[in-house]
């Protein structure tokens, strides 16, 4: 990130998705707009219905801290701005962000939190119109489709966790990401006829 960061002074937001996310690009830059890079912003989605609790090792002490805190799922993507990210370099620049992350034994999203939430003290701003496989998407209506600005799938116990959407069939699009993608962009020369 800082190496991105120095190169590309002119950014005003950083954004993370999976490989496995559908991101409907217009209107993640419309929700972007609603918010200042000049400001603090830690945008994103839980996974959880409560904050994370973990107990840090503490070598000077006999008992463990326990500290409790938000984090954005990555499997839903989130984004951060850009005074945000100049103020984590000093903290997570130059591979201390891995460093962190094996301290507190997390993945990659958990570790952003801890850092954004319980270091920084920036509280997660949740948007809804992030998901992740975590979430059952066949429950975001198709009405909808056209306001979320990411999507994903899971294959989990021989069962798809995909959007319901028409178009190609199942054994072409079984991720439903095509024909989310011809619903949202129909101009498209491979969607199929409405």
């Amino acid at each position: 990130m800082y190496i991105y960061l120095k190169s590309n002074l002119n950014l005003s937001w950083f954004c993370h998705f999976d490989d496995d996310n559908y991101v409907n690009v217009p209107r993640l830059v419309k929700l972007l707009d609603e918010y200042s890079p000049t400001v603090d912003w830690y945008l994103g989605k839980p996974s959880i219905s409560s904050p994370l609790e973990i107990h840090l090792d503490n070598k000077n002490a006999t008992t463990n801290k326990k500290i409790t805190f938000w984090f954005a799922t990555g499997g839903a993507g989130f984004c951060l701005s850009r005074a945000l990210t100049l103020k984590m370099l000093p903290i997570a620049g130059g591979g201390k962000f891995i460093s962190i992350g094996d301290k507190i034994r997390f993945p990659d999203d958990v570790t952003m939190g801890f850092i954004i939430e319980h270091l920084l003290k920036v509280p997660l701003t949740v948007v809804d119109n992030f998901h992740s496989h975590l979430e059952p998407m066949e429950l975001i209506r198709p009405d909808t489709f056209q306001d979320q600005v990411s999507f994903s799938y899971a294959h989990m116990k021989n069962q798809w966790n995909v959007i319901k959407v028409n178009g190609f069939d199942l054994q072409t699009d079984p991720k439903r990401f095509y024909s989310l993608h011809c619903r949202l962009f129909p101009y498209f020369s491979f969607c199929p006829p409405l």
